[in-house]
């Protein structure tokens, strides 16, 4: 794909993502849950998990406000592992996290990002990166039964 192709794949999806968030919601019954704050941009969320016994993340969702890049990877982040088990859920996490690092070429390297890999550009705003993994450090936060994560 090209970089004009990507570029405007990327702000599709992000503005597709921010109209319409999947798994926006609170979940009252979560087994985790860890709030998550960006100071630079401003975004604030919570994300709700649902994790039963055998490690699976039966449901998974996020309440809460922030920009368009922020709303978009919550959105996709709780589609790409809901129905994952939790070592699949740090597989993704470290591949997410090096994708908009810039360290993970999705075109050239095996990876199991699949949608996700629309934000591979945001490396290149690096404002823009923290917006794009608070969402997924919350998450981590959750499952390791921190309360908050912050971006800074």
């Amino acid at each position: 794909m090209n970089e004009n192709n990507r570029k405007e794949l990327y702000q599709q999806v992000i503005l597709e993502h921010n109209k319409k968030p999947k798994n926006f919601r609170q979940i009252d019954e979560a087994t985790h849950t860890a709030e998550g704050y960006n100071p630079l941009c401003g975004d604030h969320l919570t994300v709700y998990i649902c994790v039963n016994d055998q490690d699976i993340v039966e449901d998974i969702a996020f309440h809460g406000d922030g920009c368009a890049i922020s709303r978009a990877s919550a959105s996709m982040m709780t589609a790409a592992l809901k129905g994952k088990n939790i070592n699949d859920v740090d597989i993704l996490f470290d591949e997410f996290h090096r994708l908009v690092k810039g360290e993970l070429h999705p075109d050239q390297e095996e990876n199991h990002l699949g949608k996700l890999s629309v934000f591979s550009g945001i490396w290149q705003y690096p404002s823009r990166i923290k917006c794009a993994s608070l969402c997924w450090h919350a998450m981590k936060g959750a499952l390791e039964k921190k309360d908050s994560v912050s971006t800074e």
